[in-house]
């Protein structure tokens, strides 16, 4: 199948640049509205089938342009929520969003029972994503939508993904309504076709920065 992974647009939070992760979340910008409303025509080649949208908020307004332009009704699921930053919940000072980041991203590395300060470790996190899309591939879908947030994006995809890892996903940047693009399916595995519109197997510039963009916690 084909998975259409989708982070969500501009909220308040992003441009406050704190670690927001709580349900139900802020509703988006004007901003925000405006890049989920042009998801219909950057995707008008997809053949989507389903729409899925996580609990938070502003993940649901992102999707909502598009489901109504597609006729499809918004999955509601819980398991593709953004990682809870746990302690660090609004908090954006740099020693805060390192402890973050060096968290989630040492998940797909291999050490998924490290746990954010009184969050989720790494086990929960990939179950929890793993279950909604295996749930999406159980409905027989050939192209499902979801759209998620940043980090639970990056990370998931580190983890499940053959021909990418933890570098590429830390060092690629997923900006509001950035799309990454995968084909196949849970049991055989997954591989990343495109990301934010570049191909993957091109080698070509999709979103590599210096690293200072991975220290912004206006990625969630």
């Amino acid at each position: 199948m084909r998975l259409i992974l989708v982070r969500h647009g501009q909220s308040p939070s992003n441009v406050q640049h704190l670690l927001d992760t709580a349900e139900p979340g802020p509703g988006l910008t004007d901003l925000g509205h405006a890049q989920a409303a042009a998801l219909g025509p950057e995707l008008a080649a997809e053949l989507v089938d389903a729409v899925y949208a996580s609990s938070l908020v502003r993940a649901q307004q992102t999707a909502g342009p598009l489901a109504r332009a597609l006729g499809l009704p918004i999955h509601i699921r819980a398991g593709i929520r953004e990682i809870s930053a746990g302690e660090l919940e609004m908090r954006g000072d740099v020693t805060s969003v390192e402890r973050y980041l060096s968290t989630v991203f040492a998940w797909p590395a291999g050490d998924l029972a490290r746990r954010m300060p009184g969050g989720e470790n790494g086990t929960e996190v990939l179950a929890r994503f793993d279950a909604v899309v295996a749930e999406v591939a159980g409905a027989g879908d050939r192209t499902a939508l979801m759209v998620s947030h940043g980090a639970a994006i990056r990370v998931w995809t580190a983890a499940r993904a053959r021909n990418i890892d933890v570098s590429f996903a830390a060092t690629h940047t997923l900006t509001n309504t950035g799309v990454v693009i995968l084909e196949g399916d849970p049991v055989r595995g997954w591989h990343v076709v495109s990301w934010t519109g570049a191909d993957v197997e091109a080698g070509l510039d999709v979103g590599v920065g210096d690293g200072s963009a991975g220290m912004d916690p206006g990625f969630l």
